[in-house]
């Protein structure tokens, strides 16, 4: 792959927001997807009070928030919440973790790893420097992550052995877990020697290789590494390896607004962001699960993997975006009401060819065009 980025990297931050059709744009990097209770409650209230009341959980764990009205209240706010601990490399702090690690399943707990690499990249002045759509995984051995084609990441083989994966290809290169993140941070400096104007390491010519002798290792690398069959959202009640349980609910287009934000807060409990826009909550004995669901069920968190709308995603469309052909998500919403989705399956929506927000999976594109919809059979 050979693109070369004529204007410079421009992803939106708190700090470097977009300026969007519907106004300014705020990303916040949760590094692993997690979420304080406290940290949780200050992005409710910041959406319901600087926003439009909602927040959009994006494909990269991380949580945007719309038609911002003062984005410095904004920044202000959520760094009091420890959520912009780095105003200088705030835009690469991009981490993604199995969502489930060291609670239920996997060869390694990652989530150390997720708090250590993370400081390391705010310590590292250089790193600063790289596109704010640069991504690094940590993958816990269940093959979630690593299919979702970072740029430096981990894939465990054991609790202490990581191979490295680079732009979504696995290596031989195996890696004690105490040499893991800098070996990260070498690939990541690599790349800022080899980018020019690229944004990704997969459009560097010959990037993994480069990148490979860059780091004086002997490394080979094979074919992409494709997702595990299962790898998705986990939605509904997930029993712990200690006993307690885990709920996993989704959300419509992947929306939370403020109000269904602040009742999650209140349980008290860990908080994940997942790559698949859904939200998983941790740590409860088996009273407060039931009484978790029978409250949010009915304020739209989905615990049923049954859903239709799980199957359906959609860029932000019209009027948010004045590059869309449609209102994408009222139309997606009437055909799911009305059931008639124009395929069966996995399917996402969007306003044009661009199909911002596409997830990386099997999916059917659902495309707005001047004379109706267009629907793209892919597997991408």
């Amino acid at each position: 792959m050979s693109t070369d980025r004529s204007q410079p990297d421009a992803c939106p931050g708190a700090l470097q927001v977009h300026q969007a059709a519907d106004g300014p744009l705020a990303r916040v990097r949760l590094p692993g997807g997690a979420l304080a209770p406290h940290q949780l409650q200050t992005l409710a209230e910041a959406a319901r009070d600087v926003g439009n009341g909602q927040m959009e959980l994006t494909s990269r764990g991380n949580i945007q928030l719309r038609a911002v009205k003062d984005p410095h209240v904004f920044a202000d706010r959520i760094a009091s919440a420890g959520l912009l601990p780095s105003a200088t490399h705030e835009r690469v702090r991009n981490i993604l973790a199995s969502p489930l690690s060291g609670r239920i399943g996997g060869v390694a707990d990652v989530r150390e790893l997720v708090r250590t690499l993370d400081a390391a990249v705010q310590s590292d002045p250089a790193l600063a420097q790289l596109p704010g759509r640069t991504l690094f995984t940590l993958d816990d051995g269940r093959g979630d992550i690593s299919g979702l084609h970072g740029d430096f990441g981990l894939h465990a083989h054991s609790e202490s052995e990581h191979s490295l994966v680079l732009a979504g290809h696995r290596t031989n290169h195996l890696v004690h877990v105490d040499d893991a993140v800098p070996l990260l941070l070498g690939a990541a400096h690599a790349f800022l020697n080899l980018r020019d104007k690229h944004w990704r390491l997969a459009e560097v010519p010959d990037g993994i290789a480069r990148t490979i002798d860059h780091l004086g290792l002997s490394a080979e690398f094979a074919g992409a590494v494709d997702l595990a069959p299962d790898a998705g959202p986990s939605i509904g009640w997930l029993e712990q390896r200690d006993g307690t349980v885990a709920l996993g609910g989704g959300l419509r287009f992947g929306l939370l607004d403020a109000r269904l934000a602040e009742f999650l807060a209140a349980i008290e409990k860990p908080v994940v962001v997942t790559p698949w826009r859904s939200i998983m909550i941790f740590d409860l004995d088996e009273g407060a699960a039931e009484q978790v669901v029978r409250v949010l069920a009915p304020m739209g968190l989905i615990f049923d993997e049954n859903s239709p709308w799980l199957d359906v995603t959609a860029c932000t469309g019209s009027p948010g975006c004045e590059k869309s052909l449609a209102d994408v998500r009222a139309d997606a919403i009437e055909a799911v009401e009305q059931g008639s989705l124009p395929i069966e399956g996995r399917q996402h929506w969007a306003g044009c060819d661009r199909s911002c927000g596409r997830p990386r999976a099997k999916v059917a594109d659902v495309i707005a065009t001047t004379d109706g919809y267009r629907v793209n059979q892919t597997d991408r």
